[in-house]
Formats: C-alpha cells, sequence, structure tokens
C-alpha cells in the first residue's frame, strides 16, 4: 500500500512550524506547555519527562506524516490507536519506536529500535538517520492493515488485530493490560519520554 486510496480525505496539519490544531495533553483539556515548545520550527520535549500529546481527533483508517530527530541517548515514539482509559498511554495504543539506537541499549533490541512496532514487530532494514538528522516517519492504517515507513521504506507489516499480532502481544509485557490494542479506532499521541526530542511538519488524513 504505497499509495492511498482515491477516498483520502484532505491533510490535516497538526504543528505547521509556529502553531499547534488539535493536540493537547493526555488526559488534560489543554496543550502542556510545561512540557513542550515550539523552537526554529520544531516542537521539542521540555527535559525532564513531561506529558505525552494527543490529537483531539480520532482516528481508524488514516495516513500520518512527520519528521523527528532525538538528542544523543534520545526517546520517544508515535502513538495510535490510543485511548485514555489507562493511566498511560502506552497502556492501551501502538508505538512506532523513535529512539538514538547507537546510544541505547533499547537499540540493541531489534523489536525497540527506531521505527520498529515497539516490543512486538522490529523493523525489516535499519534506515535511521545518525542522531542529530531529521528522520521522516509515515503510518498507514487502512481496514486495520498497518504500515511504518521510515525515510521512505516500508520497515513494519501488520494486520491489527489479527491471529499474528495476537500471539506476539500474548507472549509480551502488554498481554497484563487490559486495554492495550483493543479499540478500533483511536487518538494519534507524541511521547514525552524525558530526552530532547524534536517534531515537525505532523500532518494526517483519513483514508
Amino acid at each position: 500500500m504505497n499509495g492511498c486510496s482515491s477516498n483520502s480525505g484532505k491533510w490535516t496539519v497538526l504543528f505547521d512550524g509556529e502553531k499547534t490544531y488539535g493536540l493537547r495533553g493526555y488526559k488534560q483539556a489543554d496543550f502542556p506547555w510545561d512540557s513542550w515548545a515550539i523552537e526554529n520550527g520544531t516542537l521539542k520535549t521540555i527535559p525532564p519527562q513531561g506529558v505525552d500529546l494527543i490529537t483531539d481527533e480520532i482516528y481508524k483508517n488514516f495516513e500520518l506524516e512527520l519528521e523527528w530527530k532525538v538528542s544523543p541517548a534520545g526517546n520517544s515514539g508515535i502513538f495510535y490507536f490510543a485511548t485514555e482509559e489507562a493511566d498511560w498511554i502506552w497502556q492501551s495504543a501502538l508505538e512506532m519506536q523513535v529512539l538514538d539506537d547507537d546510544s541505547l541499549q533499547d537499540g540493541k533490541l531489534d523489536m525497540h529500535s527506531a521505527g520498529a512496532l515497539y516490543d512486538l514487530i522490529p523493523p525489516s532494514a535499519e534506515v535511521v538517520k545518525p542522531v542529530g538528522e531529521f528522520n521522516q516517519a509515515r503510518i498507514v492504517v487502512m481496514e486495520n492493515h498497518v504500515e511504518h515507513w521510515l525515510n521512505g521504506t516500508k520497515i513494519v507489516e501488520y494486520e491489527y488485530g489479527g491471529e499474528a499480532l495476537q500471539k506476539l502481544i500474548a507472549g509480551s509485557k502488554f498481554n497484563s493490560m487490559p486495554h492495550f490494542a483493543k479499540a478500533n479506532e483511536g487518538h494519534i499521541g507524541l511521547q514525552h519520554h524525558g530526552e530532547e526530542v524534536w517534531y515537525r511538519n505532523i500532518r494526517i488524513r483519513k483514508l
């Protein structure tokens, strides 16, 4: 699924370099400006650990595009199918990993490296750019078929709710989380893990 179907909606910009649109703190009504800042056209975390972001809107079939870069030992994630039923966003949402693979031990684990479906499916290729350079990320979901793209390469592909994914979840730490991967639609989220991470050109469209 390299292209989108003909009934693709218009792009909705979530961050244009100057303002955020339709983003707020997880379980909060407003944007958490004590945790995030706009700097040189990017949306960046303010260390130490702060509040994760989520969209006001809920998405089922969608295409999300953004660019990210991390500081040395930086760690973050792009969430989807998130609900606000659990204490933390990662207790319900799937995550595309954002990481400095070279500095962090997590990056030595295939299922935790940049672009992975965190803790479940490793990326099929190593295409992440060096720390300090922006990576282009893309997530496409259409009728439960999910794709992770990084820097123009499809690196993860799976069926959401499918038997293969359920087996992976059953063998992971997520097995004990009653809300994990249960919703068939949800919010998009950006993780504030504590380190400096920069995002830009964030946009999404419904498919």
